[in-house]
């Protein structure tokens, strides 16, 4: 009688290795589909900069740098106002200024104004929100192209 010293646990009674099973995840397919979506996010995010549709001047002025997120006011050519992108009256800025903000009064908030609308009016708004006490006021334009 033999015996054999090895282990039988890889081996079928033919004799033949069976094939180890692999108990890891590939990650390499995750990986490449989360690039591709990053890559995606990082293309499309510029287009969503801002829900209401207005026509900005334009400027030689360069891009205003900060960490948070901005609160954005815009004006559109026939004088209506939005807070982000929701309709507001023009009595109910402040207050819903306010309220936004939780009355943290050095919140940026940005005044977007269509270049075909009176100069008047995008100053009245920003002429309300520096009353109420609101500090960081900045009106936004478009960089101008250089022309060649």
């Amino acid at each position: 009688m033999a015996f054999s010293i090895g282990s039988k646990q890889n081996t079928s009674r033919s004799g033949r290795r069976k094939a180890n099973l692999m108990s890891e995840i590939n990650v390499t397919p995750m990986v490449d589909v989360m690039l591709v979506l990053l890559i995606i996010f990082m293309v499309t995010s510029p287009m969503m900069v801002a829900g209401v549709k207005v026509d900005l001047p334009e400027t030689n002025s360069s891009a205003i740098q900060g960490q948070d997120e901005p609160l954005s006011i815009t004006v559109t050519k026939n004088g209506k106002i939005y807070l982000m992108e929701t309709l507001i009256e023009e009595a109910n800025l402040i207050d819903k200024l306010k309220a936004v903000t939780s009355e943290k009064f050095d919140t940026r908030i940005f005044v977007r104004g269509d270049k075909n609308t009176p100069y008047g009016d995008i100053i009245n708004v920003v002429a309300q929100i520096n009353s109420a006490g609101f500090t960081k006021v900045a009106l936004i334009t478009n960089i101008k192209q250089n022309e060649r």
